[in-house]
């Protein structure tokens, strides 16, 4: 049975099923998600990510967020505003972006939940393996969109999927919080629907600019 995509609202066909769940792949954008009754609960999620081990001093953890705080620091300064949207138990981009002098706030619904932060406007945003999380990829890209200033940049970082991975052995969609997986027309679909000038995609970082 078809399901309604949760970021264009058009018709997903059924795409690849398991013995734990079924996927579905939208029409219009590209997208690969779970439907809603394969969702996992928000206890479920907490649970699971309180079982990462994300110590934010571990030298491999800084690494594997290099591409965002690299290209923060190429692309920004101490003097502009920056938000690390679900930092999560260890927000790593935040400490290696803290020792170079930046000031960036911590958001996330479950371990930095301070939504007065959501009322300001951040010169960059950074979002690390975050976006594969969003059960209302529609609602956070409004949301993310709106934040930034004019000039400003979104630097996301998530496993883009393309044909040349075999979906069904791919570690991504083991983890039961990666509701939603995106193809490189999804990126595209989203820069045009939200009004981004520009998008680059370099890998698993894809940097989004107003």
């Amino acid at each position: 049975m078809p399901q309604q995509c949760p970021l264009c609202n058009s018709t997903a066909k059924l795409f690849h099923t398991d013995k734990h769940n079924s996927y579905y792949q939208c029409d219009a954008c590209f997208g690969i998600f779970l439907p809603i009754n394969s969702r996992p609960t928000s206890q479920l999620e907490i649970a699971h990510y309180e079982q990462h081990n994300n110590d934010v001093e571990d030298k491999g953890y800084q690494k594997f967020v290099s591409p965002i705080t690299e290209a923060i620091l190429h692309d920004f300064n101490a003097n502009d505003k920056g938000l690390d949207f679900g930092a999560g138990t260890g927000p790593v981009v935040s400490k290696v972006l803290n020792d170079h002098g930046f000031s960036i706030a911590q958001y996330d619904p479950y371990f930095h939940n301070y939504p007065e932060l959501l009322n300001e406007k951040y010169d960059y945003i950074a979002s690390c393996e975050v976006i594969e999380h969003f059960f209302d990829p529609h609602k956070e890209f409004t949301l993310l969109k709106k934040l930034l200033k004019p000039q400003g940049k979104l630097y996301c970082m998530t496993h883009i999927y393309d044909k040349s991975i075999e979906f069904t052995n791919w570690y991504y969609k083991n983890d039961p919080t990666h509701v939603f997986i995106y193809h490189a027309n999804t990126i595209e679909w989203i820069k045009k629907e939200f009004e981004f000038a520009d998008v680059m995609i370099d890998n698993r970082l894809i940097i989004f600019s107003t």
